[in-house]
């Protein structure tokens, strides 16, 4: 029997939504290099959860994920975790209410990569970095592949748990396993870029955020370091590693 001619053309038109959509959409890969299993977790701005919010991945393996155009979103790693069958349990740093599959942020101190992906017009653009305004708990870098403009890889090589200051660390079983940001362990506006200090002509550097800037470059250090550490890429892929050996 023969396909009547609106069906065969509303399957065309189906075939090339799909199509359009997935040659469109940002393939994240993600990628543990450390020597210890991460759970990443990802929390998305206006969308889709890629990864369903947390998955677990061993030292030396990797995921893949696409996110579709106008994608925006965060993904961090959690370590030191805990989980039964159910997906409940506890992660010693990045943890998100006890559970595998993240639905809101990651306490403090945990170490960010943020993404705003283009909505699909060609001279749009995508916006990236990593962020160490919560703090820190494991290194992490990003580089963009298949792109074009900017693309600079962005990211946070060094161990910041090494070397930081006692007020700032965070211990479990006598070892530092994060290292909070100024305004996670102070709480005050001139750390916070809050009230008074709500704007970039009255928020500086400290000397905290200035010993994060010196020993990661191209992360995020405070609210408004967006100058040095924003990146912009049109048309590409990302690659997210965790502990990078270089950037």
């Amino acid at each position: 029997m023969a396909i009547p001619f609106t069906v065969y053309l509303l399957f065309l038109f189906n075939l090339l939504a799909f199509w359009t959509l997935f040659s469109s959409a940002t393939l994240f890969t993600v990628q543990n290099h450390c020597r210890f299993t991460i759970w990443p977790a990802s929390l998305s701005g206006n969308g889709a959860s890629l990864g369903n919010g947390g998955f677990e991945l061993s030292s030396g393996s990797s995921a893949q994920f696409q996110a579709p155009p106008g994608w925006s979103g965060r993904f961090w790693g959690r370590t030191g975790c805990k989980f039964d069958n159910s997906g409940s349990g506890k992660c010693i740093t990045g943890d998100c209410g006890g559970i595998l599959n993240c639905t809101f942020g990651g306490v403090p101190p945990v170490t960010l990569v943020e993404f705003t992906i283009a909505g699909g017009s060609t001279d749009n653009k995508d916006f990236y970095d990593v962020s160490l305004v919560d703090g820190y708990n494991v290194a992490l870098g990003v580089k963009a592949v298949g792109g074009s403009g900017d693309c600079q890889n962005a990211g946070c090589v060094t161990d910041l748990n090494a070397n930081c200051p006692v007020e700032l660390r965070v211990l479990d079983s006598g070892s530092v396993v994060a290292c909070k940001s100024a305004c996670t362990a102070f709480n005050t506006p001139e750390f916070c870029c809050t009230g008074d200090h709500a704007t970039p002509q009255t928020c500086s550097p400290t000397q905290y955020s200035k010993m994060f800037k010196s020993a990661c470059p191209t992360a995020y250090s405070y609210a408004y370091d967006d100058a040095s550490s924003t990146r912009t890429c049109s048309g590409s892929d990302y690659v997210i590693t965790f502990c990078p050996t270089g950037l």
